[in-house]
């Protein structure tokens, strides 16, 4: 839907007017996996009926285009679509509008049940025959809505009659009170009310943001870069928020990887837009608890909403959408309307926590992510994860949002270095062959014809002989694709009693066209076989739709405090202008060339850069490289001693605990078991395996109070989302780059990465993400004014060009420690204060 408020117009598609709704819809409506197997089936008796009718009546014509203008309620509508098939007037009848519709459900059916199961294919027909009575209203003319069942072919027809004309009506309405909510949502963000996250501006923040307002008032895509601790949050933020006020953008979309950030997002917009004095509870744009009544004030507030993932909304313990059927008739509209969950976005002091979405869901039985659905229109700020923007399986959510679009939109991407690998890892698909096993004897117990019941034995066979490999070879890779090719076509061909069929292997089969259309896509993919009976199919490098993406939004804000090297970083996103799809052998052509993303200035490959200045930073670290040690995979053995020796020395200086970055948990412990038989008066902790924020945060308290070294893993939550060590911890070490695993997925990236020198290859897949993880952990270690830390990088690959110039620049310059006297020294020195 295209609007333009000022002028009280729309234009839509006839489709998109006829399913349009500011209410819940029925569970196993057409989305994903499904929408893709239903829309080729679709197509497929379209053509068949086509044909058919074309013997039947020569004269009809198909797909013809019809536009109109509608006026009502203080808005115009342009409407515009295609009729399935228009059969002429005849002697003894009228003009003939036919729309053909595919449905789950089995025919033939009574026809008040079709009417309640498919509205939005009566309120279709019924548009186009009120815009042909308005083009002409002196043409005879009948409607026809036929009906075919999905699985078996059968057909019925529903001619139409004066009670099919009122859904047109209704969804006139229903446009036009969207349309007013949107002009209200305008007008509140025109009169909204907000102050600085930052009580008093920190040294380096003053000019933070007339330099993001410039950078996006001259560039579509700004990277900011800004170390941990600078409140990166209240900064975008309070840039967004001026952007959206001025009417720059109609709408703010915060991604970050993590639910801990998006939490402090809330935190900070609601800070941002409360009164100063605030109350107990808080409004709507927070995680408000559940069983609090009272309200917070707030200047004119901005309607946020904080997306959570669909099985936490979920009340049953397996989330399958499906149909139900309930007890009593009313249907899920009028539940809506009877338990008034309209509140949710028309109220801005309804809290709007899960345990209230799930309490009001659980009441009105209707499933709490259409809740969140139906609200989301209507919000400001949409916060959650990156699955909504750039996984094909999720972004439904929000791009079938009425009035979103991406042209109107900020989009922020905080902690955007983990982008490219979140981007590749949702177009990454595992295939089992004990699912194949699990859907054949389904379709044997539901006598699903033979050709389909013998292509997917051939499938499930596949897969169990599939040789544990790092690729599969070229005839066997096309044997799949084929195979898959086959499946879907015979799929949206044969008829089967889907009825019949349980929710979780009717998703098995549904995802078959896409796993087919996975092979047409334009990146660089692994066909492979990790194990017996399991078929990867990999994703290398997800730029290229990564890139379509991020050109179709007003602005890009990528927040990061480690982008690596720019070049790198911005041929990962796909904004290098030299990043082209082959489509024969599907590599990357980009520019090898890499340079340290710390302070550079001038746009690179269409990023303008802002960096942020933190003069409190500066000699805030004391780094020395500890070249004495290789900690290569075969030779870290050899330098163990070494190493759990000079851990001792570092928790001697430093007089207190301190922490230990290791590449992996493997060598973490191999580490710890030698420090216990060289030095066992010291008391080191190892990271627990942890997912809950509280539970990691309390094992650090813990640890910090009893133990006297810390042993945590680089790239691990400890590493890069816990900010409870700066201030903490004066010393700290890192034993190694955290450089990936050598398996078959880096390999491949390697190989993809042919129009590269070996070397800038090397440092694109293995050196840059892991040095990363080094700089991740290290910015912990200092957030705020007066924070220091003495720090041993320790491995002699660190002085190398090519890993110390991927070192923050903070980290860069230090000490080179070649003998344990140089360590004595070192460690004795006094650190100077920034």
């Amino acid at each position: 839907m295209d609007f333009d408020l000022d002028q009280r117009t729309a234009s839509l598609s006839i489709g998109e007017f006829s399913a349009f709704t500011i209410g819940p819809r029925e569970p196993g409506d057409s989305s994903g996996n499904q929408g893709l197997w239903r829309a080729r089936l679709g197509m497929r008796w379209h053509q068949e009926l086509r044909t058919s009718t074309a013997a039947i009546t020569p004269a009809a014509t198909f797909e013809v285009p019809i536009t109109g203008r509608v006026f009502h309620g203080g808005w115009t509508l342009t409407l515009t679509g295609r009729i399935d098939q228009f059969l002429p007037a005849t002697k003894t009848s009228p003009a003939i509008l036919r729309e053909i519709k595919t449905t789950l459900d089995p025919l033939p059916a009574a026809p008040e049940d079709l009417r309640a199961a498919h509205p939005e294919y009566f309120a279709q027909l019924a548009t186009y025959l009120a815009l042909r009575h308005i083009a002409d209203p002196a043409e005879k003319i009948r409607g026809e809505l036929v009906f075919v069942e999905a699985g078996s072919g059968l057909i019925q027809t529903i001619a139409f009659n004066a009670i099919d004309e009122a859904p047109f009506r209704v969804q006139l309405e229903r446009v036009a009170e969207f349309l007013s909510l949107r002009l209200r949502a305008r007008e509140r963000l025109r009169g909204l009310a907000y102050h600085s996250p930052f009580p008093e501006l920190r040294a380096g923040q003053q000019t933070t943001q007339a330099d993001l307002a410039a950078a996006l008032a001259s560039h579509q895509h700004v990277l900011f870069t800004a170390p941990t601790g600078f409140g990166k949050t209240g900064a975008l933020l309070e840039c967004a928020l001026g952007a959206m006020k001025s009417g720059r953008y109609a709408r703010l979309l915060y991604l970050t990887s993590k639910a801990t950030g998006q939490l402090q997002v809330l935190r900070t917009l609601r800070d941002m837009t409360t009164a100063s004095a605030p109350k107990p509870v808080c409004n709507l744009i927070s995680d408000k608890p559940a069983g609090a009544s009272s309200v917070e004030t707030s200047a004119t507030p901005v309607a946020a909403w904080h997306v959570r993932p669909k099985h936490e909304h979920c009340l049953d313990p397996v989330c399958y959408c499906q149909r139900r059927e309930f007890t009593h008739p009313d249907t899920i509209a009028q539940r809506w309307t009877a338990h008034g969950l309209s509140r949710f976005y028309l109220f801005e002091d309804e809290a709007r926590d899960l345990p209230a979405l799930r309490s009001a869901g659980r009441t009105a039985q209707i499933c709490p992510y259409e809740i969140t659905r139906t609200a989301l229109a209507f919000q400001d700020v949409w916060i959650g994860d990156y699955n909504y923007v750039f996984a094909p399986a999720n972004r439904g959510l929000f791009y079938n949002q009425p009035g979103f679009n991406p042209a109107e939109t900020l989009l922020v991407i905080d902690e955007a270095h983990n982008l490219p690998a979140r981007a590749a890892d949702a177009r990454s698909h595992a295939v089992l062959a004990d699912d194949a096993r699990r859907v054949l004897s389904e379709l044997d117990h539901v006598r699903a014809p033979s050709a389909l019941q013998r292509a997917w034995e051939t499938w499930t066979l596949l897969l169990a002989s599939l040789p544990v490999c790092e690729a599969l070879d070229l005839a066997l890779e096309d044997d799949v694709a084929d195979t898959l090719r086959r499946l879907a076509e015979l799929i949206t061909l044969q008829p089967l009693p889907y009825e019949e069929i349980e929710q979780p292997v009717r998703e098995l089969l549904w995802q078959i066209p896409s796993l087919a259309e996975w092979f047409t896509q334009p990146f660089p993919r692994l066909v492979w076989s990790p194990r017996a009976g399991e078929l990867r199919l990999t994703c290398l490098d997800a730029a290229i739709p990564t890139g379509e993406i991020l050109r179709d939004y007003a602005g890009v804000i990528f927040a990061t405090a480690t982008p690596g090297p720019a070049q790198t970083f911005s041929e990962a996103c796909g904004l290098s202008e030299n990043l082209k799809p082959d489509t024969r052998n599907l590599k990357l052509q980009s520019s090898a060339s890499v340079s340290p993303a710390s302070g550079f200035k001038s746009p690179i490959s269409g990023l303008s850069a802002v960096t942020a200045h933190t003069p409190w930073r500066d000699d805030a670290y004391d780094i020395a490289y500890d070249v004495r040690v290789d900690t290569t995979f075969q030779q870290r053995a050899r330098h163990a001693g070494t190493t759990a020796d000079t851990i001792a020395a570092l928790h001697a200086a430093a007089q207190g605990p301190v922490a230990v970055f290791f590449p992996s948990y493997a060598y973490a412990e191999a580490i710890e078991k030698t420090l216990q038989q060289r030095q066992p008066h010291l008391r080191a902790s190892l990271q627990p395996r942890l997912s809950d924020l509280a539970a990691q945060t309390a094992w650090v308290d813990q640890s910090l109070a009893f133990s006297d070294a810390l042993f945590l893993v680089l790239g691990s939550s400890f590493a890069e989302g816990i900010d409870t060590l700066g201030g903490r911890i004066s010393h700290a070490m890192v034993v190694g780059p955290a450089l990936p695993e050598v398996n078959a997925v880096q390999k491949a990236r390697l190989d993809a990465l042919s129009t590269h020198t070996r070397e800038a290859a090397f440092q694109r897949v293995y050196q840059v993400p892991g040095i990363q993880k080094v700089n991740q952990a290290l910015g912990r270690l200092v957030r705020a004014p007066g924070q220091r830390a003495k720090v041993i990088i320790q491995c002699r690959r660190f002085i190398e060009p090519a890993y110390a110039s991927l070192l923050d620049h903070d980290y860069q310059f230090g000490t080179t420690l070649t003998s344990e006297t140089g360590l004595r020294a070192w460690l004795q020195a006094p650190q100077v204060s920034p």
